[in-house]
Protein backbone atom coordinates (compact mmCIF):
# COMPACT_ATOMS: atom_id res chain seq x y z
CA UNK A 1 0.00 0.00 0.00
CA UNK A 2 1.15 3.53 -0.71
CA UNK A 3 2.17 5.92 1.99
CA UNK A 4 -0.49 8.45 2.93
CA UNK A 5 0.46 11.95 1.87
CA UNK A 6 -0.50 14.63 4.37
CA UNK A 7 -1.32 18.26 3.75
CA UNK A 8 1.31 20.62 2.42
CA UNK A 9 2.98 22.49 5.28
CA UNK A 10 3.17 26.22 4.56
CA UNK A 11 4.29 29.46 6.12
CA UNK A 12 2.27 32.43 4.86
CA UNK A 13 3.95 35.81 5.12
CA UNK A 14 2.10 38.69 6.73
CA UNK A 15 0.95 40.58 3.63
CA UNK A 16 -0.42 37.42 2.02
CA UNK A 17 -2.14 36.34 5.24
CA UNK A 18 -3.79 39.74 5.70
CA UNK A 19 -4.92 39.74 2.06
CA UNK A 20 -6.19 36.17 2.42
CA UNK A 21 -8.34 36.90 5.45
CA UNK A 22 -9.46 40.46 4.74
CA UNK A 23 -9.66 40.85 0.98
CA UNK A 24 -9.99 37.43 -0.65
CA UNK A 25 -8.93 37.41 -4.28
CA UNK A 26 -6.20 34.98 -5.24
CA UNK A 27 -4.72 34.91 -1.69
CA UNK A 28 -8.21 34.11 -0.39
CA UNK A 29 -8.04 30.76 -2.18
CA UNK A 30 -5.45 29.70 0.42
CA UNK A 31 -8.19 29.91 3.04
CA UNK A 32 -10.27 27.37 1.10
CA UNK A 33 -7.25 25.08 0.85
CA UNK A 34 -6.57 25.08 4.58
CA UNK A 35 -10.28 24.67 5.37
CA UNK A 36 -10.26 21.59 3.11
CA UNK A 37 -7.14 20.23 4.83
CA UNK A 38 -5.01 20.45 1.69
CA UNK A 39 -2.52 22.84 3.28
CA UNK A 40 -1.71 23.48 6.92
CA UNK A 41 -0.50 26.99 7.79
CA UNK A 42 2.29 27.11 10.33
CA UNK A 43 2.31 29.92 12.89
CA UNK A 44 4.50 30.85 15.84
CA UNK A 45 4.07 33.15 18.80
CA UNK A 46 6.13 35.74 16.92
CA UNK A 47 4.16 35.62 13.67
CA UNK A 48 0.82 35.56 15.48
CA UNK A 49 1.83 38.61 17.55
CA UNK A 50 2.76 40.43 14.34
CA UNK A 51 -0.55 39.42 12.73
CA UNK A 52 -2.47 40.87 15.69
CA UNK A 53 -0.38 44.06 15.56
CA UNK A 54 -0.99 44.49 11.81
CA UNK A 55 -4.74 43.88 12.16
CA UNK A 56 -4.95 46.76 14.64
CA UNK A 57 -3.71 49.26 12.03
CA UNK A 58 -6.28 52.07 11.77
CA UNK A 59 -6.57 51.60 7.98
CA UNK A 60 -8.29 48.24 8.52
CA UNK A 61 -10.85 49.61 11.01
CA UNK A 62 -11.28 46.24 12.70
CA UNK A 63 -12.80 45.84 16.13
CA UNK A 64 -11.18 43.66 18.77
CA UNK A 65 -14.03 41.18 18.32
CA UNK A 66 -13.37 40.88 14.57
CA UNK A 67 -9.62 40.49 15.12
CA UNK A 68 -10.26 37.75 17.68
CA UNK A 69 -12.69 36.01 15.30
CA UNK A 70 -10.15 36.08 12.45
CA UNK A 71 -7.51 34.51 14.65
CA UNK A 72 -9.57 32.13 16.78
CA UNK A 73 -12.15 31.00 14.20
CA UNK A 74 -10.53 31.42 10.79
CA UNK A 75 -6.82 30.76 11.31
CA UNK A 76 -5.90 28.86 14.47
CA UNK A 77 -8.32 25.91 14.08
CA UNK A 78 -6.55 25.07 10.82
CA UNK A 79 -2.99 26.03 11.79
CA UNK A 80 -0.17 24.27 13.56
CA UNK A 81 1.57 26.30 16.24
CA UNK A 82 5.33 25.78 16.01
CA UNK A 83 7.97 26.51 18.62
CA UNK A 84 10.90 28.29 17.00
CA UNK A 85 14.00 26.11 17.29
CA UNK A 86 15.95 27.39 14.27
CA UNK A 87 17.74 30.71 14.04
CA UNK A 88 17.48 32.58 10.73
CA UNK A 89 18.86 35.93 11.91
CA UNK A 90 20.50 37.82 9.07
CA UNK A 91 19.38 35.47 6.29
CA UNK A 92 16.99 37.89 4.60
CA UNK A 93 17.99 41.37 3.49
CA UNK A 94 14.89 42.61 5.38
CA UNK A 95 15.61 41.47 8.91
CA UNK A 96 11.89 41.64 9.80
CA UNK A 97 11.32 38.69 7.45
CA UNK A 98 13.79 36.37 9.20
CA UNK A 99 11.02 35.23 11.57
CA UNK A 100 9.18 33.62 8.64
CA UNK A 101 12.33 31.75 7.58
CA UNK A 102 12.90 30.59 11.18
CA UNK A 103 9.29 29.39 11.33
CA UNK A 104 9.65 27.56 8.02
CA UNK A 105 12.82 25.78 9.17
CA UNK A 106 11.49 25.03 12.67
CA UNK A 107 8.20 23.67 11.34
CA UNK A 108 9.61 21.72 8.38
CA UNK A 109 7.50 23.77 5.97
CA UNK A 110 7.33 22.65 2.38
CA UNK A 111 6.69 26.20 1.18
CA UNK A 112 6.85 29.80 2.31
CA UNK A 113 4.19 31.78 0.44
CA UNK A 114 4.98 35.44 -0.16
CA UNK A 115 4.83 38.34 -2.55
CA UNK A 116 7.83 39.99 -0.89
CA UNK A 117 10.84 40.28 -3.19
CA UNK A 118 13.18 40.21 -0.17
CA UNK A 119 12.01 36.64 0.46
CA UNK A 120 11.38 35.55 -3.14
CA UNK A 121 14.96 36.33 -4.13
CA UNK A 122 16.16 33.65 -1.66
CA UNK A 123 14.12 31.00 -3.58
CA UNK A 124 14.84 28.22 -1.06
CA UNK A 125 15.76 28.22 2.62
CA UNK A 126 16.91 24.88 3.98
CA UNK A 127 14.13 22.49 2.83
CA UNK A 128 11.51 25.20 2.18
CA UNK A 129 10.78 26.53 -1.30
CA UNK A 130 9.78 30.19 -1.38
CA UNK A 131 6.90 30.80 -3.80
CA UNK A 132 4.20 33.29 -4.75
CA UNK A 133 0.50 32.67 -4.15
CA UNK A 134 0.00 31.86 -7.84
CA UNK A 135 2.84 29.33 -7.78
CA UNK A 136 1.43 27.72 -4.64
CA UNK A 137 -2.04 27.39 -6.16
CA UNK A 138 -0.55 25.72 -9.27
CA UNK A 139 1.50 23.34 -7.12
CA UNK A 140 -1.51 22.29 -5.05
CA UNK A 141 -3.61 21.67 -8.14
CA UNK A 142 -0.80 19.67 -9.73
CA UNK A 143 -0.08 17.60 -6.59
CA UNK A 144 -3.67 16.49 -6.12
CA UNK A 145 -3.31 16.91 -2.35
Amino acid sequence: MGQKVGPIRVVIDMNVLVSCLLFGGQPGKLRSLWAAGRIVPLVSKETTAEFIRVLTYPKFRLTTAVINMLIEDELLPHAEVVDITENADGVCRDLHDDKFLALAASGSANYLITGDQDLLVIQKYKNTDIVTVAEMLRLVLRSGR
